[in-house]
């Protein structure tokens, strides 16, 4: 049995593009466990799995939690804003408060760019990072690079642009190093004050004109403007931005070809898409989040295949 090459997912830049490719053939496996009337198997009955959520989260918590149900693993929930976190307990005490009741993994969500990383280094568990800041978030990026195989056949080669907030997006960032190492073409399309200055350093293109970008790509993963993290005013009105960056199904229907619509969620209606295009046959929305049960299933079943050796 092919193994992953690392012990933790603190990112995707960690990973190479045989991990990638394991994730998905076994995301394969376990998608076909989602469709079945028994939805669950017995694999990690041993293993315990503490979900440490620092910040607010309701899809990836579920999708994580729901992941490692259907794997038969003991859960605990930790939420640190309802915790002791907020008296001043320091992320290593609350850790290792958890790991002496003997946890083996932990999917941590954290407002601080490499907690996963400091994690790693101090506590004897395997980490999952569900989200360091603006930083990485793997798991988004695993679940749409494998919806887009399974929409379009392969990523290599496919022209993929990513349209919205890249500054303060981990989804951005992590979807730029999976889709570069599977041979895809990236653009990010945005508001000049929205695109970080090192963009193009990472080996992707710009372009600030939206129609442009649709009409040159296969695949726009339209990502929300983030208000809870815009401390200042980055364009003048959110009506503005939907006129620039936002779609709507006339723009999809006037492009010359067909493209795929997708979006990390959750979706702000009738800013960056509108109802008809995120409820669209274009659109694969709901296929992603069906993929991200899967996708976080394989990531758990490959650690956890390296905790117990």
């Amino acid at each position: 049995m092919s193994e992953l090459s690392v012990n933790h997912l603190l990112g995707i830049k960690y990973l190479n593009e045989k991990d990638i490719q394991l994730i998905f053939e076994t995301a394969d496996q376990f998608k076909e466990v989602i469709n079945r009337p028994i939805k669950k198997v017995p694999s990690l009955r041993d293993i315990t799995i503490a979900n440490l959520f620092f910040e607010n989260s309701t899809r990836t918590k579920l999708s994580f939690e729901l992941a490692e149900k259907r794997l038969s693993a003991d859960v605990i929930n930790f939420s640190a804003s309802q915790s002791s976190v907020k008296k001043g307990e320091t992320l290593i005490d609350t850790v290792n408060n958890i790991l002496s009741m003997k946890v083996d993994m932990v999917v941590m969500r954290h407002p601080n760019p490499g907690a996963g990383v400091f994690l790693s280094k101090h506590v004897n568990a395997s980490i999952v990072n569900a989200g360091d800041g603006a930083h990485e978030h793997p798991t988004q990026a695993l679940l749409d690079s494998y919806s887009i195989r399974e929409k379009l056949g392969d990523v290599a080669g496919k022209n993929v642009v990513i349209v919205g907030d890249i500054l303060h997006s981990r989804v951005a960032l992590s979807n730029i190093f999976a889709l570069k190492l599977q041979g895809a073409n990236v653009k990010v399309c945005g508001p000049k004050t929205l695109l970080p200055t090192y963009i193009e350093s990472l080996g992707v293109g710009v372009e600030t004109n939206l129609r442009k970008a649709l009409e040159w790509c296969d695949v726009a993963n339209m990502l929300r403007v983030q208000n809870e993290r815009l401390d200042i005013s980055y364009f003048p009105s959110t009506r503005e931005y939907t006129q620039l960056f936002g779609v709507n199904k006339a723009l999809l229907d006037s492009l010359s070809k067909e493209i795929v619509i997708m979006h990390p969620g959750p979706i702000n209606r009738g800013v960056e898409i509108t109802s008809d295009v995120a409820d669209s046959k274009q659109s694969i929305i709901l296929n992603q989040v069906e993929n991200g049960v899967a996708i976080r299933m394989a990531v758990i079943y490959l650690l956890a295949a390296k905790i117990k050796q």
